[in-house]
């Protein structure tokens, strides 16, 4: 069953993230804002992954001096998602 959500970005030019999943995949993301060539390859990459890979993958990269960065963003709202669930 689809779920959609959208997760309010924190310390990144992106603004939020608008995600759809469905028994454990990503369907599609999108990211709201930020540097488009960039959130749309990692949009691009992203869709059909299983969660736990995304996140394992995503998780705690670094946007230059910031401590987090739109895919470890991702990464946090699918973690987000999972704790809920």
């Amino acid at each position: 069953m689809e779920k959609t959500l959208t997760y309010q970005t924190k310390g990144t030019c992106a603004r939020a993230i608008e995600l759809v999943l469905d028994d454990g995949i990503i369907v599609s993301a999108r990211f709201v804002g930020g540097c488009s060539g960039n959130t749309q390859g990692v949009a691009a990459l992203v869709k059909g992954m299983e969660i736990k890979e995304a996140i394992s993958r995503l998780k705690g990269i670094r946007c230059g001096m910031k401590p987090t960065s739109c895919p470890d963003q991702l990464a946090l709202a699918l973690e987000q998602f999972q704790n809920e669930q």
